[in-house]
């Protein structure tokens, strides 16, 4: 358990020191949404470029604690070049993950992903990981408001 958590604790500083596609509005954005965790104060925007149902390009922008930016930096990585419906569904996989009890055991199918999971640990930082994920779906719903989930 403890390699785990020292990979956890590793990802996630490096996706905090080198953010992936941020700060980026990615040419051909046609989707955007922000998202906002009131109890800590991240802010987050995630811009989407999709074509025939495809994520060509993805960027976001904000400000946040290192677990919200690597999270956003994480879900950048896993979306380029997914459908809608394949970034739906690592939505509620990823969801899943840092919500459902019990289970402690990392999903294999989520790759990289599978280290959001240590947040669990830390029950009062979920939210500060789901927050791009959230904000993905408002994305790509345009649903054109900001998400506090």
């Amino acid at each position: 358990m403890s390699e785990l958590r020292d990979l956890y604790e590793e990802v996630i500083l490096d996706h905090n020191r080198n953010p992936r596609n941020y700060p980026k509005r990615p040419e051909g954005c046609n989707h955007s949404a922000a998202g906002n965790n009131p109890l800590c104060g991240d802010d987050v925007e995630i811009h989407l470029a999709i074509h025939e149902g495809v994520i060509t390009d993805i960027g976001f922008e904000g400000d946040g604690c290192a677990i919200s930016t690597a999270s956003a930096s994480m879900l950048t990585e896993a979306l380029k070049g997914k459908s809608e419906a394949q970034a739906r569904e690592l939505f509620a996989e990823v969801h899943t993950m840092l919500t459902a009890t019990g289970n402690d055991e990392p999903d294999a199918t989520l790759g990289k992903l599978a280290v959001l999971g240590g947040v669990k640990d830390y029950p009062m930082r979920v939210k500060c990981a789901s927050l791009a994920w959230h904000t993905m779906i408002a994305a790509l719903n345009n649903a054109g408001s900001t998400t506090t989930e």
